[in-house]
């Protein structure tokens, strides 16, 4: 840039000198070369700043892919947890159908801890708030790969399926699992049996509640449902495990 600036003034001195001496057709030559200089001085100049530009764009971009990469750890990790706990309820659930079908049961209260994980009611809630922030801001520009920016929607999409699926199931449980039990158990029992404030629980307590053909049909369809809702919260980690992998190629 400062070399096309001193060029600039050395075309001048030459072209006022052809001017005194009446040298016009010299005159317009350097003229046209003074201004050809302008031209080119302007274009480094948008070029540095163009440059400049892209250099604070990627240091935005690069922070972004950060924030979403510790949200996905975060999510990673709920998703596990979630994952373990609705696997041991679909095994519970498999214990209580046996049961209600006439297998044995030797200790009352472990029966009764056993039960009361299936109406632990529990939701997957996301941790994406840098995806919302882009969306809400209109940033999401600042992403230059597009693989990146298409694997955040599938694993929006994704997500969503879930929480069709958790309604779904929260429907059908309010119906098949909390009902019956409402109906058909003392919860004060229930309750005093959990806190280990005494010892009456019995068979003859469970007994209108293992006559309902809608306690069981509930058991089994958490089973199923238990079952979809992790394959899709598996879905969703070979999402993020393909995610994190593009961003640390990027950053």
């Amino acid at each position: 840039m400062e070399k096309a600036q001193l060029m600039i003034k050395f075309f001048r001195k030459i072209r006022q000198k052809l001017l005194s001496e009446n040298k016009f057709s010299k005159y317009l030559i350097y003229a046209v070369g003074e201004i050809i200089l302008v031209v080119i001085g302007i274009l480094i100049a948008l070029q540095i700043n163009n440059k400049n530009e892209l250099h604070k764009d990627r240091i935005k971009e690069i922070k972004y892919l950060q924030n979403i990469k510790e949200d996905l750890i975060i999510n990673n990790k709920k998703i596990d947890n979630l994952i373990e706990r609705r696997k041991r309820r679909t095994q519970t659930a498999h214990k209580l159908i046996a049961h209600i079908e006439g297998d044995p049961i030797e200790d009352w209260h472990a029966f009764n801890e056993e039960t009361i994980q299936i109406y632990t009611w529990e939701r997957f809630y996301q941790h994406n708030y840098t995806f919302e922030e882009l969306i809400s801001s209109g940033n999401l520009s600042y992403i230059t790969s597009d693989s990146i920016k298409t694997m955040l929607f599938e694993l929006e999409s994704t997500y969503k399926q879930l929480k069709a699926e958790e309604d779904h199931w929260r429907f059908d449980s309010e119906e098949l699992v909390f009902k019956p039990a409402y109906n058909n158990l003392d919860f004060q029992l229930i309750l005093r049996d959990h806190r280990g404030e005494s010892d009456v629980l019995s068979r003859e307590v469970f007994k209108e509640f293992f006559a309902d053909r809608k306690i069981k049909n509930g058991y089994v369809m958490a089973t199923v449902e238990f079952e979809i809702m992790n394959g899709q919260l598996n879905r969703m980690k070979s999402i993020i495990q393909k995610l994190i992998e593009l961003i640390d190629k990027d950053i």
